[in-house]
């Protein structure tokens, strides 16, 4: 164990944080769900990421992505991968700067037994959705997280037993409505606790 991961024994097991190396996990987005959520599952004994997203950080992004002043122009998935490292240096984190479609998702994805989908457009949440679940595996999708307040309007839903939404599904990040630093903030965290919840309920019910 590394010094990160000592650390991080005070709080979880360590038998949990050694099966939490073994769970590879893929994000479809590095912007401000993906970068906050890679975050906190890194935070929480994640080790194995796969990210794929095709831009790069723009100054309009630091309101609420992972990124800082210094990481502007880079590929958000390498400048994220720097960021998860710099916690957990042991981390595996394979970076694509591409974007997905139908076609490679089952490349990039494949490996993974839990995909966050992290992303803005309607109709690549939309395939994601319809490509991933009929696999088996865990889909942690978000909608509904614009503007200000959005502590009490925000929950998580579970339509389907491997797809789990967060948010309040119906507020768009708009004009009236931006994408703040709280709210996209808060939406992530929901994501990455929806994955650790999954997975220690598993470890818990296979341990003797």
């Amino acid at each position: 164990m590394n010094a990160f991961e000592r650390g991080l024994a005070r709080y979880l097991d360590e038998g949990f944080i050694a099966f939490l190396r073994t769970v590879r996990v893929g994000i479809i987005g590095a912007g401000g769900l993906g970068s906050n959520c890679a975050m906190h599952l890194v935070r929480s004994g994640f080790a194995d990421l796969v990210l794929a997203d095709p831009d790069a950080v723009e100054p309009s992004n630091l309101n609420r992505q992972h990124f800082t002043l210094a990481q502007v122009g880079r590929p958000k998935v390498l400048a994220l991968r720097d960021n998860l490292q710099a916690v957990n240096p042991d981390a595996r984190i394979k970076a694509h700067v591409r974007a997905v479609d139908a076609g490679s998702m089952a490349e990039l994805f494949g490996s993974c037994r839990a995909v966050v989908e992290a992303v803005d457009d309607a109709r690549t949440k939309k395939l994601i959705v319809e490509t991933l679940l009929p696999t088996g595996r865990l889909v942690v999708g978000a909608s509904g997280l614009g503007g200000a307040g959005v502590a009490g309007r925000m929950g998580v839903s579970r339509p389907l037993p491997n797809l789990v939404l967060v948010g309040d599904l119906s507020t768009p990040c708009d004009a009236a409505t931006p994408p703040l630093s709280p709210g996209v903030g808060m939406a992530a965290a929901m994501q990455a606790d929806a994955v650790l919840h999954h997975f220690l309920t598993l470890y818990q019910e296979k341990r003797p």
